[in-house]
This record gives C-alpha cells, sequence and structure tokens, in this order.
C-alpha cells in the first residue's frame, strides 16, 4: 500500500521543542539539549480534521510521532465488516514503532488532531545512539500494555456505570498531567469523544452511555457544563464509580 498518510494538513502548526505543551510527558522528556536540537531538525508537524484516517491498518509506516493536539482512536476491522475501537491516543502518546513496517490498526481522528513527526529511519538509527529516548519509549511502551490490560478488565468485568465512570477519569486524569495540575478535588475538563464515540470503544449502546451520564449527572457524580465541558466536583468519587481497588484492600 501507499504511505501511511493519506490526509491533508488543514493549518500550519510549529512550535518549539521547549515550548511544546506535551513535553514533560512525550518521547523527547529526557532528551539532553544536544538530543532536543536533532529532533528539532526531524520533526514536522501535519494537523487532521476530526473524522479523518490518519493511517489505515496495513499500511506501510513512513513516520513515527507524538500527538500534540486533540485525541485519535485505535481500531480494528474484522472480516465481516464490524468494526471494535481498542484504544485511544491522547496527547503526548507514541503513534507508530520503530522497527515495524506496518501500521497494526487503523488510526482516526476522533477531534482535529496534531502530530510531531520523524521519518521512521532517521529516528531508528537516532535510537541507536541516544542514551535518553530509546528507555523513555520502552517505558512507554510497558505503560501501554498496563493500560491495555486495564482496558481488558474494563471491557470484560465492569458494568456500564462503572465504564463510563473509568473512561471519564482516565480522560480527566491525562489531561490535568498535560497541564502539570492535580487531578483532585474538583476537575474540569474537556470531553473529546461524542456519546456515539463513547458507546463504540465501551462495547455499550448510545442509549446506555446517555443514561449512565444522566444518572451520573442527577447524582452529582458530574457536572455537565456544555455537550463537551465536564466538572468533577470531587475526583474521589468518581474515583469510587469506577470498580477499581484503588486502596489495595476489598471492596465492600
Amino acid at each position: 500500500m501507499a504511505s501511511i498518510l493519506t490526509g491533508q494538513a488543514v493549518k500550519a502548526f510549529n512550535i518549539n521543542c521547549g515550548e511544546c505543551p506535551i513535553r514533560h510527558r512525550a518521547v523527547c522528556s529526557r532528551s539532553d539539549t544536544d538530543e532536543l536540537a536533532l529532533l528539532e531538525s526531524m520533526k514536522s508537524y501535519k494537523t487532521y480534521e476530526q473524522g479523518q484516517t490518519i493511517v489505515w491498518a496495513g499500511d506501510q509506516m513512513a513516520f513515527v510521532g507524538s500527538v500534540v493536539k486533540g485525541v485519535a482512536t485505535l481500531s480494528q476491522t474484522m472480516e465481516d465488516g464490524r468494526r471494535q475501537m481498542v484504544g485511544l491516543l491522547l496527547p503526548s502518546d507514541f503513534v507508530g514503532r520503530p522497527g515495524r513496517n506496518l501500521a497494526p490498526f487503523d488510526v482516526v481522528a476522533a477531534t482535529e488532531v496534531t502530530l510531531c513527526r520523524f521519518q521512521r529511519a532517521p529516528f531508528e538509527k537516532l535510537l541507536t545512539s541516544s542514551p535518553n529516548i530509546g528507555p523513555r519509549l520502552l517505558q512507554m511502551t510497558l505503560d501501554e500494555l498496563d493500560a491495555a490490560r486495564e482496558w481488558m478488565l474494563l471491557l470484560g468485568r465492569k458494568t456500564a456505570r462503572e465504564k463510563i465512570a473509568s473512561l471519564l477519569a482516565i480522560i480527566a486524569s491525562r489531561e490535568a498531567n498535560i497541564g502539570l495540575r492535580s487531578a483532585a478535588g474538583k476537575v474540569r475538563f474537556d470531553l473529546p469523544l461524542s456519546r456515539e464515540a463513547m458507546a463504540d470503544y465501551l462495547g455499550l449502546t448510545l442509549e446506555t452511555v446517555s443514561r449512565q451520564m444522566s444518572t451520573l449527572k442527577r447524582e452529582g457524580v458530574i457536572v455537565l457544563e456544555s455537550k463537551r465541558v465536564i466538572s468533577v466536583p470531587n475526583f474521589a468519587n468518581l474515583l469510587n464509580e469506577t470498580g477499581d481497588d484503588t486502596d489495595g484492600g476489598m471492596l465492600t
């Protein structure tokens, strides 16, 4: 197949690495001055519209990179046409795998998405000489593995209410971390997914998602300030709704 990218950039985007909003979480977070200078010379930005396919499964991957802004979905299509969303790419998440030529999943922009891209061959060469980028990428890959295992639990064992609460808590925590804020007490965040996308991702119906969101609102766990802006009066209360054993003891 052709290049990984079929979409066109929708607007110009450029930022100095030192001012990048994901600098403290991205693959370059441990890079020294010399490594940052190399990455700066290698990088390019591309922005995709909401709903635009960034890469199709099976496409040749000519680049790797990081999500700077927005949210993308990872999904897989079965032979009979059924699709399952298997992951989310949030700001600072890494797209592509060094040493892997083909994309394993479809990557679609759930919102407008901006990627900081590096051509795969030069980036792979940099990995062999960098004392910081390789270990950081390994750590991010292991974190992604942990997240995938947690998502198996969410999809397989949690109730609809727990699934919704878990997704909201994940997004709120990540947004707070990107903004160098604490996800504690009162939290306010933008929900990047539509109700339809949430249903697809969580394996629920649209009606179930809407009903559970309304229930959490009615009980005061969340406040819907607008269609996409959510306020959580007490983040601990939202975590209690996820069904997770956060203190190591038995849930009662």
